[in-house]
């Protein structure tokens, strides 16, 4: 005796199979690798402005400054010589924010490490010995920099505490303009550090340091 199926397949069961199947295939391809890389594009969308600041810092920062000197020189020789005026503080910001100017331009040489130096005897060291000297620069740099930033805030809390005003003005406090030479060494500790993790990745793949920087980048 043969045996036969009791009874056909559900239509209904066929029918929500292919409904199932044509949602499948109308669903967009890729769409789950897009929402799990959603957070991910999301954070590099953050790091942009960071990225921006930490190429960009030091520009923006001499750019004012020296954009204010230059203004305020540039007015009040005028003002002095044709109408016979000039603000008492004339003289005292163009020099304080000079103290912007140059330390912010040092974290920037820094950077670049387009700073004086001596590379002549260091270029003809073997390839471990000039990796021992970029070792040899970082930590002086950070102990240098600990001393000058301990120093310096001490001097811009002192000045703080005497409500040092800046001649010729009322309200201006000295602090704000002293507040200049911790901040940029900070930076400078900082770009210090970077260097310091590019030569470390340049010797383990056994590339060559970068002796040479051009002053122009």
């Amino acid at each position: 005796m043969h045996s036969f199926p009791s009874s056909p397949p559900s239509t209904s069961h066929a029918s929500s199979s292919y409904h199932h199947a044509s949602q499948n295939q109308s669903r967009p391809m890729g769409s789950d690798e897009t929402s799990q890389s959603i957070p991910g594009s999301a954070a590099s969308r953050w790091l942009i402005p960071l990225r921006w600041l930490d190429a960009n810092l030091e520009k923006c920062v001499i750019l004012v400054a020296y954009s204010g000197m230059a203004g305020i020189i540039f007015v009040e020789v005028i003002r002095r010589f044709v109408f016979s005026q000039q603000a008492s503080w004339s003289t005292s910001i163009p020099i304080l924010l000079f103290l912007w100017l140059t330390w912010f331009g040092a974290s920037l040489n820094v950077k670049q490490r387009s700073h004086l130096s001596l590379n002549e005897i260091r270029m003809r060291l073997p390839y471990t010995g000039q990796f021992l000297c970029q070792l040899l620069d970082a930590v002086l740099w950070v102990g240098f920099g600990a001393m000058v930033i301990h120093f310096t805030l001490d001097q811009v809390a002192l000045a703080r505490m005497n409500f040092a005003i800046v001649p010729g003005t009322d309200n201006v406090m000295q602090w704000w303009f002293y507040l200049a030479t911790p901040l940029a060494w900070i930076l400078i500790l900082i770009r210090v550090m970077q260097n310091l993790i590019i030569d470390i990745r340049r010797y383990r793949r056994r590339e060559p340091f970068n002796l040479q920087p051009s002053i122009m980048d």
